[in-house]
């Protein structure tokens, strides 16, 4: 019967590390965990800054917007999907979506058309500053 650390003489193979030293197991778990948390970090660092030197947020984001007006062009453009008064029917309800995301998210969330079914749409950025000042009015 082998001790723990013993060579098999038959295989001439060791169950314990020499030295000390990580299984090789235990370096490419660590290996991998290197590189996805690198990856991440990258991603990270490109996607933020991109967002932040969007031209047309950022001029979007310098207007003060008519709480009146958006209103309005959320009577044209939106409330076919988020209802009249903004309370959900087949798009969510958004009362109160300006305390869950940001100005820059909401602005993303409105021109990407990530979320089906709602198009892209992307209004002059007065027109999309006056939508913001409509959405941050919905208690």
């Amino acid at each position: 019967m082998a001790s723990a650390g013993s060579v098999d003489s038959a295989a001439g193979t060791s169950d314990a590390p020499a030295g000390g030293a990580p299984s090789r197991r235990g370096l490419i778990g660590a290996l991998v965990l290197l590189a996805a948390i690198a990856s991440i970090l990258l991603v990270l660092l490109g996607a933020l800054p991109a967002a932040r030197s969007d031209p047309y947020t950022r001029s979007t984001l310098q207007l003060a917007g008519s709480e009146e007006r958006g209103g309005q062009l959320f009577m044209i453009n939106c409330a076919g999907c988020h209802g009249i008064a903004a309370q959900g029917l087949v798009g969510p309800n958004l009362h109160g979506v300006a305390g869950r995301k940001n100005d820059r998210q909401l602005i993303q969330q409105v021109v990407s058309g990530r979320t089906p079914p709602m198009p892209r749409f992307q209004p002059e950025p007065q027109a999309m500053a006056d939508l913001l000042a409509y959405l941050h009015a919905l208690a």
